[in-house]
């Protein structure tokens, strides 16, 4: 049964830390395979499930030793239909993937939550297409028809809710949010920008976050910004302005480049972990109804653990 999926606790003031790059943390550090980019691959067998148990517990940890909360996303960014089906999962075996993912985090919070430490579950759901541009355009009824599955899958589980990373235009947010309703899912929406703080579609944040509060009557409980760097999108944000106020949660990357330098690289750009905790601090102390703080690609727990340090106060 799900624990907190009707008062979630991170809607508090208090700090709740996220992991890093999942992906690029299995390819870059520990050299695993991950065919499309696709994490839930390692959920079939003992070996795979383990890597993502000691990624998980790792940080864990991190957030038990800081005192505060952890959010746990399940490692189902690519576990729907078109990218199942490009790495030949059935849509059972691909239900089967998303289930286990939530157990597997189910197990790690049975094992590690603390009083201080509250982790929250969330079925993590990514875009139809590629992450990096806004492709493989949708309207929003096709949008929720599309993941309305994963989404059910979820609400038939211990997640808390569900969150839609990476969203790269206004109308696959409006779906999934809908589909989330429909479902009586709790909701989060997590856009990326360019550089220019830009959605890869073209629109600023505040026509993406209002567009899809008018097209849901504000169904997402909050929305989040995720793999862009802080340099990204700071200047976009506008303090008192509402749309900012309900962006409660970054997961940023640890590299300034744009999305198509990223796509391009063949090494990964680490950044520097300590400038990177000490622009989230910047970003909190301007912005303090921003209280989940966690990675994107390039960023491991190196990242998460100083942007800890910088950003809570114990």
């Amino acid at each position: 049964m799900p624990k907190y999926r009707n008062h979630l606790p991170q809607m508090s003031e208090d700090v709740f830390l996220a992991d890093g790059g999942l992906e690029t943390t299995l390819i870059f550090h520990e050299g695993v395979e991950l065919p499309e980019f696709a994490a839930f691959v390692l959920l079939k067998d003992q070996a795979g499930r383990q890597h993502l148990l000691d990624y998980y517990r790792r940080y864990a940890s991190i957030a038990r030793d800081a005192k505060v909360g952890l959010v746990l996303d399940s490692a189902t960014w690519r576990a729907n239909p078109d990218w199942g089906l490009k790495i030949g999962y059935s849509s059972e075996a691909l239900a089967e993937a998303n289930r286990c993912s939530i157990e597997l985090c189910r197990r790690v919070r049975d094992e590690s939550e603390t009083e201080t430490t509250k982790m929250p579950i969330s079925g993590c759901l990514g875009p139809r297409g590629d992450g990096y541009r806004a492709d493989t355009m949708m309207l929003p009824d096709e949008a929720q028809e599309y993941h309305g599955g994963q989404i059910e899958t979820f609400r038939a589980t211990g997640a808390d809710f569900v969150s839609a990373i990476t969203m790269t235009y206004v109308n696959e947010a409006i779906g999934v949010t809908r589909a989330a309703q429909a479902a009586g899912m709790p909701a989060v929406v997590s856009f990326t920008v360019e550089t220019d703080g830009r959605l890869p579609d073209g629109s600023t944040l505040a026509q993406a976050i209002d567009s899809v509060d008018e097209a849901s009557d504000q169904g997402p409980e909050y929305y989040m910004i995720n793999c862009a760097h802080p340099t990204h999108f700071q200047d976009a944000l506008k303090a008192g302005a509402g749309w900012t106020d309900r962006i409660r949660g970054v997961r940023v990357n640890a590299s300034t480049c744009s999305h198509a330098e990223l796509d391009e690289a063949e090494e990964l750009d680490e950044g520097n972990p300590v400038e990177l905790g000490s622009q989230l601090r910047a970003l909190r102390d301007a912005f303090p109804q921003i209280t989940v703080l966690g990675g994107c690609c390039g960023t491991d727990h190196r990242h998460v653990e100083e942007i800890g340090r910088a950003c809570v106060v114990n």
